[in-house]
């Protein structure tokens, strides 16, 4: 794939995770409209909905439409999305439908640009691709948040103002993924996706370790930034700068160190990586003897987490078939959001039995469960003799 071709990619992927890290403000912005947290909450729960219908969607009218045109749809859903919200003049139960549509729209592109990205790349540089994909991504959820702040409290511009940018951005996002589309056609036939048949399939291949690797990662990644405030509690640390940090490090790891890490074989990085990122989950045991144990914990996390992620994506596309390829990122993701929904429910119940030391326990115990399957996926990789990816 040419250079340019990517950057539209890359630049959609921002643009439309831009306004996934916007509903951070979502908060401030029913504040205002005279609501509260539980406003929060019920507009959150409409956008878990519309994720986890987003995806099975995608894997329905991909090999129609195509991934590159499913990835720009959603785009304008998360603009159509942020359009409800911004013309909002009071809060009430309906704030659930543009959150299921922000959701919608956030859970079908986080499948369909990857999926678009994996079948105009070869198996050979996938990884390089996935690397700076995961770079741009990153730099949207991260960034938007602040620009956001930025254009509140510095520039005064309205709530309201800030998401109608947000959804004029997405349509943009668009725009440049039918551009996208028409530069750059998929050299790969889409005949067959059969997702939720395939599984079987799937389960009996190489790439069933990389789907549950993902769900295992997801737990670590939302146990320590869904419950990073009670973690610092009673504390000198702050949640903020423990956000920031990880941030940041997982989009200066993705842009410069990806490069020396796609030199390394893909199960030596793994494991490095993976044992980096419970070394990172660890070093919160010991906040309350000095705050520099939460910095170094995000950056041990955005370095681990952040580069064996587009290393087991790229994984569970190459150790598949070609035609079970997007059914298995299918259930790559069902996987992801999975994890990433699903581990606050037990991880705050842990949090109230048995405390701090429980919880990360537990998200510890994820890490290393995520590294042993790492080590099986390669042991049966040598045993079935399929390439190494």
């Amino acid at each position: 794939m040419r250079l340019l071709n990517g950057l539209l990619l890359f630049l959609a992927t921002m643009l439309t995770a831009g306004g996934y890290g916007a509903t951070f403000l979502l908060s401030l912005h029913f504040k205002s409209l005279g609501g509260s947290e539980i406003d929060t909450g019920l507009a959150l729960a409409g956008a878990m909905f519309g994720t986890l219908v987003g995806v099975p969607l995608v894997g329905w009218f991909a090999p129609r439409l195509g991934s590159a045109r499913m990835a720009m749809a959603a785009a304008l859903c998360v603009a159509a999305g942020f359009e409800m919200f911004a013309v909002l003049t009071r809060v009430s139960s309906l704030i659930v439908v543009p959150g299921f549509f922000v959701g919608l729209g956030w859970g079908a592109f986080y499948l369909a640009a990857p999926m678009a990205l994996a079948e105009r790349t070869s198996d050979a540089d996938r990884g390089f691709w996935f690397s700076r994909f995961g770079a741009f991504q990153m730099a949207g959820v991260g960034g938007s948040p602040i620009l956001a702040t930025y254009a509140t409290n510095l520039l005064h511009m309205p709530i309201r103002d800030v998401f109608f940018t947000v959804g004029a951005l997405c349509v943009a996002a668009a725009a440049l993924l039918e551009v996208f589309y028409r530069l750059a056609p998929s050299s790969q036939t889409q005949l067959r996706h059969r997702w939720v048949r395939d599984i079987g399939d799937i389960s009996r291949s190489p790439a069933i370790y990389p789907i549950l690797m993902v769900a295992l990662g997801a737990c670590v990644l939302s146990g320590m930034m869904t419950f990073q405030t009670s973690l610092v509690q009673s504390t000198r640390a702050t949640a903020s700068s423990f956000f920031a940090i990880y941030a940041l490090t997982v989009v200066f790891s993705r842009w410069l160190l990806a490069p020396m890490v796609n030199k390394i074989h893909p199960e030596i990085a793994t494991k490095v990586l993976l044992v980096t990122m419970v070394t990172g989950v660890t070093l919160m045991f010991a906040i309350p003897i000095n705050v520099l144990f939460q910095a170094a914990s995000a950056l041990l996390l955005g370095i681990g987490y952040g580069l064996v992620y587009p290393i087991i994506q790229t994984q569970v596309v190459n150790d598949s078939s070609v035609a079970r390829r997007h059914a298995a990122l299918t259930w790559f993701v069902v996987s992801y959001f999975v994890g990433i929904f699903g581990f606050p429910i037990v991880g705050g119940w842990i949090l109230v039995h048995f405390g701090k030391g429980g919880l990360l326990a537990l998200i510890a115990a994820c890490g290393i469960l995520e590294l042993i399957l790492a080590m099986l996926r390669y042991r049966i990789n040598i045993r079935t003799m399929l390439p190494q990816t």
